[in-house]
């Protein structure tokens, strides 16, 4: 998909990978919708955008919260027009310091999950319609290692994206042949706030930087031969120049 004049939503764009790839994709052209809870900082990427010449709009808004996603669908298409590609990055690792299942509150794997999984779910629904009726759309979602590996610690977190995987694949093959097509992207151990909650003594040197991570993303969204359902690794994505 060439973004250059596509409406583009994108949640958790206020930090991290989120904002990077909203810069990555408001440079390409796109006309973005932006979700986040924290407005200042959501309010401070979307300046960014528009003083590099690109078009971006906030929707400050909650994705774990039902009644707020059909407000996101809604308020994204008046902003930006039909929502061509749709990108599920905002999550939540759950209390921190990350704990074990057995010390985990039965209310914070719930957030974990309304916000992972239940969020992205209802925001798919709200959005698949319309793309149905264009014949044609993509959904892309953030992804992690620790949805396949068992983490201790790592529990609640893994089972959502674990559950996020499943739904995308399961979407791809529902929707087989009418031009809505879906992937999820591992981005690998980034230099985050998110990275630093969960493993605070991790060395920084080592991460990768959330704007290359974006810039691999963009480019698997322009790649029309990724498979729908697939999930991908960031890390072994290289980028053509």
């Amino acid at each position: 998909m060439d973004v250059r004049g596509r409406g583009v939503l994108i949640t958790g764009a206020s930090r991290g990978l989120g904002a990077a790839l909203a810069k990555e994709l408001g440079a390409r052209g796109a006309r973005l919708a932006l979700v986040a809870r924290g407005e200042q900082a959501l309010a401070e990427v979307v300046t960014a955008i528009r003083d590099a010449g690109g078009q971006a709009h906030a929707i400050a808004a909650d994705v774990g919260s039902k009644e707020d996603v059909y407000a996101i669908a809604g308020a994204a298409a008046s902003l930006v027009g039909d929502v061509q590609l749709a990108v599920h990055n905002a999550s939540t690792l759950g209390a921190v310091p990350l704990r074990l299942l057995a010390d985990t509150a039965c209310e914070d794997l719930e957030r974990v999950l309304a916000v992972n999984v239940i969020g992205p779910f209802r925001l798919t629904k709200a959005l698949a319609g319309p793309m149905l009726l264009r014949g044609g759309g993509l959904v892309v979602h953030v992804s992690s290692d620790a949805a396949t590996g068992a983490y201790p610690r790592w529990g609640a977190y893994g089972a959502s994206k674990a559950a996020l995987d499943l739904l995308a694949r399961t979407w791809a093959s529902e929707l087989e042949g009418t031009g809505v097509r879906f992937f999820g992207v591992d981005p690998g151990e980034m230099d985050t706030e998110m990275h630093a909650a969960a493993i605070p003594d991790a060395d920084r040197a080592s991460l990768a930087r959330p704007a290359d991570v974006a810039q691999r993303i963009a480019e698997m969204i322009r790649d029309d031969t990724i498979v729908s359902g697939a999930l991908l690794d960031a890390t072994a994505w290289r980028v053509e120049r």
